[in-house]
């Protein structure tokens, strides 16, 4: 016996149910290298500043941080928070550097030295990082 209420079938209900699921699928896919991208531009940015910091620790002081002080040595006075980067591991500082007086490395994503897209180093000796610096 068919009732005559207007209403939908469960097979109408599932179709509908497994098209949202694959757009919220296409959507979560195409915002992944997104996000990705913003966590390296974070990186840089937050690169460029610390370098910053450290070149004005060193005009005020007439030394570079050593490798014990590292970024900690810039707060609270030149930065106030010294956070981890994007990935959540705090940056690396070396003093001498590889590209010059320091380095102030992001290993990326994937933590490890070396790598490419994701995965490759931020240092503030990158072209990208210095033309942050100096805008």
């Amino acid at each position: 016996m068919r009732s005559n209420k207007p209403g939908f079938s469960l097979i109408e209900i599932m179709i509908v149910i497994v098209i949202i699921g694959l757009m919220a699928g296409l959507v979560t896919v195409a915002t992944t290298g997104y996000i990705e991208r913003a966590k390296r531009q974070r990186a840089r940015s937050d690169v460029a500043t610390y370098s910053g910091a450290v070149d004005a620790f060193y005009l005020a002081h007439g030394y570079y941080p050593d490798n014990q002080e590292g970024l900690k040595a810039l707060s609270p006075e030149f930065i106030k928070v010294i956070q981890n980067d994007p990935w959540g591991r705090p940056y690396q500082y070396v003093q001498p550097g590889k590209g010059g007086p320091y380095d102030i490395i992001c290993y990326g994503a994937d933590g490890k030295e070396g790598g490419t897209g994701a995965d490759a180093d931020i240092t503030n000796w990158d072209p990208e990082v210095v033309e942050l610096k100096h805008k």
